[in-house]
């Protein structure tokens, strides 16, 4: 049946043949010709028939025996974008396994990460070099500039903005040295040399692209020799583009996470043109497909096709539709009769029924920005029969299907809004109210038992609040933007991806209900996501403006953890000062102590740690921020017992117990940290951070083949990751297997030209292989990266000196000195 249903779809299908024939054509072409091409892009206005076209496109591709997947701007970031491509690829039989356990392994730990990244010291460069005094009136401890070896990295495209918490993995162009900065001080405190507790998860957290997306290429090329070719098909990329344009075209060069099978063919369907600033380097690989309205013949075509011959009916069609397919095949399938000139596309839409619950049905399901029964059920209350009533709609030419839901196309749903918005406003606020009530009573459902402030970390609260807040708005939108920008703090504190869905939802609302404070806040929040050098903070600034007095310490709270994480801790302590004053707040104070620990102030954090400990309800995070910075001052015992406090009160929290592990290492337990890391693990196997640690403790313990296979583990989750490799070449060191420590290292270094610490362990590797020459040269390079690695200029200067002695005779033998991790 599906098979025949299949085949009346496409029989029905009408026009759009030459888009068809050059895409079907393709597949004739081998990928090795030049003119082959790996990506189309179809483009026009709303209305036109993209989708269409692109589902169309989608089962000519299974035709010629791909593997499809498809996404829309449901898939709001690039992690969800890689999930949609894997679960349709899993529906056909071929599931990406890795790809899927490392997604899980981000949602689980992306709360997690979120901490860790406000606990992510500034700690001093590796060999334990103290860090040179900031400038006159600066921030103590705070390097002036970036380093030359990141600086370097970065003008070069090395290091991603994703680097920068604030701009996100998905911002434009920024300054070179402000991407260095940041990368400098994020790879102090998650990269490779990293000390914290949780650096593994919280980089994976801040930009997962680096590490989810050598896995889907990976994956992809496991599966693309099964079958003849691989489709993935982005559509209403009008939406995704600012999101994904800084990731796709690097995806589909092959230089950055590896280069994707040759039988991969990508299609795009949005409203514009490709920006040229990232897609014109493959300009030679891209068809573009621009659709414009059908034209006379063309409708006429479809109107035929569909039955449709009386002359009057086709002009009546062919005024109201204005050539637009979406429009053409509604008026087709519901023709009516001629009527007067001054008749619209909506008249002709509620005159197809008699049944006056028909006609009812699809006004008011023109309401909801998205539908299923649940919601069909509250937008047109008592049916006699919902379940056949909806299913009914469904059926309709203009609602399209998402993955967990049905949508009006928005050519169809505008002029209904503005229908029942200026022709019955009571009953337009009694609708959009019952809408929001509805919303209000699940999203409660979803947060139940998770505290308030908590809620925002959560995809399903997080979706059903904000369509909650769109029917608020589209209901009273002067008293509901006051509770829109408490709701835009929230989701500011998870970052760029979902401070955009909420300024969307009230840019849309605003624009739906005519409110032009709504639909303007809305539009500058966007704007201000869409400028790197604001992203984030300037969002907050915004709403720390039009904040009402109950919410500004919470919006001060929000963007002064914003500046702390652009690194920006005097204006953050600033924030963190005014919140405090306008009422005691435990997120404050760990804020404000966390701020003091990176400017090099433990006592004052310490002294705010506990002012958090004290005022939170439940003092788990306060108490786990704690533990972290005195384990930064080498005071393990008081860490100790914080971390034993959070893991009794929250033993399934992954990230303090493998922190914990890391104190009792340096306390010379390391017997205690193996057993808290294999806790760990067992309750996240995939946790990478855990895994390289409990690497590191099994080699201090003489197993080095457990640590050579904790350390494939994590290869095998981030093949790409070169503080995993570092690791891998320390191992190997240790177990006197020195040339194949130098492949590792150089292979990490291949993979972060900057990453010193990998330069000075290969350095004694060489040493080992009696190569002195190279292993000075590594060393140099390091300090030329690092002037203050102590720890490489001490090594240098005894293997120099052990030169000088063997050129007098001398038979000094290979240091094996530890370069400090």
């Amino acid at each position: 049946m599906s098979q025949l249903l299949q085949q009346h779809q496409r029989a029905g299908f009408v026009g759009r043949q030459r888009e068809l024939s050059l895409f079907t054509g393709n597949f004739a072409v081998p990928p090795e010709d030049p003119g082959h091409r790996f990506v189309f892009h179809v483009r026009g206005m709303a209305g036109v028939g993209k989708t269409t076209l692109v589902r169309r496109l989608e089962e000519a591709a299974r035709e010629h025996g791909a593997l499809t997947a498809y996404a829309d701007e449901t898939a709001h970031d690039v992690p969800a974008v890689m999930a949609a491509i894997s679960g349709c690829l899993d529906r056909q039989g071929h599931p990406l396994k890795a790809l899927d356990r490392r997604l899980a392994a981000y949602h689980r730990s992306r709360h997690e990460a979120e901490l860790a990244a406000l606990a992510a010291p500034e700690e001093g460069p590796p060999g334990g070099a103290a860090v040179p005094p900031g400038p006159p009136g600066g921030a103590p401890g705070v390097p002036a500039g970036p380093s030359a070896g990141s600086l370097a990295a970065a003008q070069a495209g090395l290091i991603g903005v994703g680097m920068l918490p604030v701009v996100g993995a998905f911002a434009g162009g920024v300054d070179p040295a402000l991407v260095a900065r940041g990368a400098d001080r994020l790879r102090a405190s998650l990269g490779p040399r990293s000390r914290s507790r949780a650096a593994d998860d919280t980089r994976l957290a801040l930009d997962p692209v680096p590490v989810l997306a050598p896995l889907l290429v990976a994956e992809l090329n496991r599966v693309a020799g099964s079958v003849p070719w691989i489709a993935l098909f982005l559509d209403t990329y009008e939406r995704t583009g600012p999101v994904l344009d800084t990731w796709l075209p690097d995806l589909i060069a092959g230089e950055r996470y590896g280069p994707l099978p040759g039988n991969t063919v990508l299609t795009l369907a949005g409203r514009d043109r490709l920006d040229p600033g990232r897609w014109a380097r493959l300009s030679h690989a891209v068809r573009d497909l621009p659709l414009e309205p059908f034209t006379e013949p063309e409708t006429r075509h479809l109107l035929t096709a569909r039955g449709v011959v009386d002359e009057p009916v086709v002009q009546d069609v062919l005024r109201l539709s204005g050539g637009l397919p979406v429009l053409v095949s509604t008026l087709a399938q519901h023709p009516g009769e001629p009527n007067s000139a001054g008749a619209t596309a909506v008249d002709r839409f509620l005159r197809w029924e008699d049944d006056p619950a028909r006609r009812a049905a699809a006004l008011a399901c023109a309401l909801p920005r998205r539908l299923n029964e649940d919601v069909f059920a509250v937008a047109v209350p008592g049916g006699t029969d919902p379940a056949e009533l909806y299913g009914w709609l469904r059926t309709l030419p203009f609602v399209g299907e998402r993955d967990d839901h049905a949508q009006y196309h928005d050519v169809v749903r505008a002029p209904m809004l503005r229908l029942q918005r200026t022709g019955s406003p009571q009953r337009w606020r009694e609708a959009h109210t019952r809408l929001a009530d509805a919303y209000a009573a699940w999203a409660a459902a979803a947060g139940r038992g998770v505290a308030a402030y908590e809620r925002w970390e959560h995809e399903d609260w997080r979706a059903l609040r904000l369509e909650e807040l769109y029917h608020r708005l589209c209901a009273d939108p002067r008293t509901a933007v006051e509770d829109a920008v408490r709701d835009g703090i929230g989701a500011c504190h998870e970052g760029p991806v979902q401070a955009r869905r909420w300024a969307r939802t009230l840019a849309e609302a605003g624009e739906d209900t005519g409110d032009a404070a709504a639909h303007r806040l809305g539009a500058a929040c966007l704007e201000a996501l869409d400028d790197p050098a604001r992203s984030v903070v300037g969002v907050l600034d915004l709403l720390v403006a039009g904040a009402r007095a109950d919410d500004r310490a919470y919006a001060l709270t929000s963007r002064g953890r914003a500046l702390h994480d652009a690194g920006r801790y005097d204006e953050a302590l600033a924030d963190f000062d005014r919140a405090i004053g306008l009422g005691a707040s435990a997120r404050a104070y760990t804020g404000r102590a966390l701020a003091h620990r990176a400017r090099g102030d433990f006592d004052r954090a310490l002294e705010d740690h506990d002012r958090a400990v004290e005022a939170a309800v439940t003092p788990v995070r306060p108490l786990a921020h704690r533990g972290e910075t005195y384990r930064r001052t080498g005071r393990y015992a008081e860490a100790l017992a914080d971390l034993d406090r959070v893991v009794a009160l929250d033993p399934a929290w992954v990230w303090p117990r493998a922190s914990r592990a890391q104190v009792r290492h340096a306390l010379g337990r390391p017997a205690e940290a193996l057993a808290d890391l294999d806790i760990a693990l067992s309750l996240d196997p995939d946790h990478r951070w855990s895994r390289v640690r409990r690497a590191q403790v099994r080699r201090a313990l003489g197993d080095v083949a457990g640590a050579l296979r904790d350390l494939d583990h994590a290869r095998a989750l981030a093949p790409a990751d070169p503080w995993i490799l570092g690791e891998r070449g320390e191992a190997l060191r240790a177990s006197g297997r020195h040339a194949d420590a130098v492949a590792a290292y150089t292979r990490a270094l291949d993979l972060d030209p900057g990453y010193a610490w990998a330069l000075g362990s290969r350095a004694l590797a060489h040493e080992a292989l009696g190569d002195t020459a190279e292993a000075l040269a590594d060393l140099d390079r390091a300090l030329a990266m690092d002037p203050r690695y102590v720890w490489a200029a001490e090594q240098r200067e005894r293997i120099a000196t052990a030169a000088a002695l063997a050129g007098s005779n001398a038979e000094p033998g290979p240091n094996n000195e530890q370069n400090p991790t």
